[in-house]
């Protein structure tokens, strides 16, 4: 059976921690916490279980998590957010996964909990992620702040049964504050890129995101949530343009 690093980033985790911690107990021969210096109970949390807990500076999403690989122990990891736990069924696939590594990497759907609701639908599910690989294989890229776990050859990876939990936001207002911090960081992200924002994607990107949640994924089958969740994340895309736009007329 292989050895398994968990790794996982954290600032001020103390609400969602423990439960990630918990949910690895059985597939984790290591757990590593990089921590960018939390100043709540994250650290007396984690120092309760058998974690390797690590203080680094946080310069970006994508490059923390990609220190916080480099500082695993074995040559397998499982990464994960601190706002994030396995289910039983993933739980079992993993340590099937651990017994008979076939492949180069995996991936599995993650169900998000918003304000007490599982989003089922819509752009949130099955949101596959790509986040049990070999250390050597697989780097962060995408755009900050939606890192993604890539693979250097791109090869396919195989999908575990199960789910990770993500639990994202316990307040409407919680979620508005952190899209529009996200809006920011994906603006900058774009502007240092060189991508442009005409004036028509501040009007037609956000109707289409709204199409695409409610309608093409049927994100009305989730209720009310589903109706805030989509509403939200079209205010997310018109902001971030927004932003861009404005970036560009500063220079």
């Amino acid at each position: 059976m292989i050895r398994l690093s968990v790794v996982i980033i954290t600032f001020n985790e103390e609400v969602n921690i423990e439960r990630c911690l918990r949910s690895v107990q059985h597939v984790a021969d290591e757990v590593v916490v990089v921590d960018s210096f939390s100043t709540d109970k994250t650290q007396e949390i984690c120092e309760r279980y058998q974690v390797r807990f690590i203080t680094h500076q946080f310069d970006g999403h994508i490059e923390q998590k990609n220190w916080a690989l480099d500082q695993a122990k074995f040559d397998y990891v499982l990464s994960l957010d601190a706002d994030e736990a396995l289910d039983e069924t993933l739980e079992k696939s993993i340590l099937e996964a651990k017994r008979n590594w076939v492949g180069s990497a995996y991936k599995m759907n993650r169900m998000t909990n918003y304000c007490g609701d599982w989003i089922r639908h819509g752009s949130w599910y099955p949101d596959t992620k790509l986040r049990l690989a070999k250390r050597s294989g697989v780097y962060w890229g995408g755009d900050n702040p939606h890192d993604k776990l890539l693979t250097h050859d791109k090869s396919k990876a195989t999908h575990l049964k199960g789910d990770i939990l993500h639990y994202s936001y316990y307040s409407i207002e919680g979620h508005i504050q952190q899209q529009e911090k996200f809006s920011t960081i994906a603006a900058q992200a774009m502007f240092s890129r060189g991508k442009k924002a005409p004036w028509y994607k501040l009007i037609l990107n956000p109707i289409a995101s709204i199409i695409k949640d409610i309608i093409i994924r049927r994100g009305f089958l989730d209720g009310g949530a589903g109706f805030r969740v989509a509403q939200i994340s079209a205010m997310s895309v018109y902001w971030k343009y927004k932003k861009l736009r404005q970036l560009w007329n500063n220079t």
